[in-house]
């Protein structure tokens, strides 16, 4: 109890930084709460450099209810609908993710970024922005200054894409009588899910559509976003195994141990997952776990504002050439390989 007691001060002020971020990303949602709530954590960062008693909440909120957000993110997933309407698209996620994550290898060796910021620019990129960063994060150690780096990299493309999409769409030949090619398109080729929503909806409204590109890029979005699960797995055992092979000297040290690499946040995710999808199946309406949605987005806010408090605003911007050299990399890569592979399966 006096732990929390000590961790209150911090939550609180976190709550404090969440509240407008999360009203502005309501009022803008191509931006959204996350990247609301870390400008402000970086701007008020700047004048309130000694955390004193708020330092351990503002810790705790940055990684552990980051990972509460991460779990809770487990009941938007109805993994039945997934697997039933995500096949079509499969192949293409597969084959962005795969583009994403060999690109953000190789231009690490090539431009010698940070391996942690490599890797979440390239995961965010890949699978699903600010969700996947936060899903990442804690199981490869990264700093707060290396998650907003990325966060930011995923927001100025997240951007870009909402609003350049829907007229290169029209300008490459994509149907404007119906929204599955543009869905596909925006679903595999655009990082965060406030971006898919905006650039899809304007394409809806733009050809008269309904939602019937909406409903198809949220669709391939949500099964984008089962991919943290392999991911951030392996990430956990590589990251052990290198931590075993780095630091320790005895011959029992060594020795690796899934149980210690294993994220147990991301084992909760999959259960929480499993339940959306049992109860749905039996019968429940899946609005009722619309709460459940709602308060991970909250707690990520919560988390990015942490962050943010925690994060040197200027050394992001002296540092920041290189992670966004990577990620434009990343997100032209992701954009061609899907526009090729719907070519070639005759989406568009």
């Amino acid at each position: 109890m006096n732990s929390f007691r000590a961790k209150l001060p911090g939550i609180i002020a976190c709550i404090a930084i969440a509240i407008p971020a999360w009203l502005l990303g309501k009022f803008v949602p191509v931006v959204g709460g996350p990247v609301f709530s870390i400008l402000l954590g970086m701007i008020i960062a700047l004048f309130w450099t000694d955390k004193g008693r708020f330092g351990k909440g503002i810790k705790f909120t940055s990684k552990y209810i980051l990972q509460l957000a991460v779990v809770l993110l487990g009941f938007g997933l109805n993994l039945g609908v997934i697997l039933d309407t995500g096949v079509q698209s499969l192949p293409i996620i597969v084959c962005t993710i795969s583009t994403s994550l060999i690109l953000a290898y190789v231009m690490r060796k090539v431009m010698k970024v940070d391996a942690n910021s490599a890797t979440l620019v390239g995961v965010g990129s890949s699978i699903c922005g600010g969700s996947a960063i936060a899903a990442t994060a804690p199981v490869i150690d990264a700093s707060d200054d290396e998650i907003a780096q990325s966060i930011s990299v995923i927001f100025f493309f997240n951007v870009i894409a909402a609003l350049i999409f829907p007229i290169f769409g029209h300008m490459i030949g994509m149907s404007t009588t119906s929204g599955d090619a543009f869905g596909i398109f925006a679903g595999t080729a655009v990082n965060d899910t406030s971006s898919v929503t905006a650039a899809a909806s304007t394409w809806d409204s733009m050809w008269r559509l309904g939602t019937q590109s909406l409903d198809k890029a949220v669709t391939v979005k949500l099964t984008r976003t089962l991919a943290i699960i392999p991911i951030t797995l392996l990430l956990a055992v590589y990251t052990a195994k290198k931590k075993n092979n780095s630091h320790c000297e005895t011959e029992t040290e060594h020795s690796f141990s899934l149980k210690r690499a294993f994220p147990m946040f991301i084992l909760y995710f999959i259960v929480a997952s499993l339940i959306t999808t049992v109860c749905v199946s039996a019968g429940v309406d899946a609005k009722t776990f619309e709460p459940l949605k709602s308060l991970s987005k909250f707690f990520i806010v919560m988390a990015m504002g942490a962050i943010g408090l925690n994060s040197n605003i200027v050394k992001l911007i002296k540092t920041g050439g290189k992670p966004l050299a990577l990620g434009a990399t990343c997100w032209v890569g992701i954009t061609v390989v899907s526009l090729i592979l719907q070519h070639v399966l005759g989406l568009w």
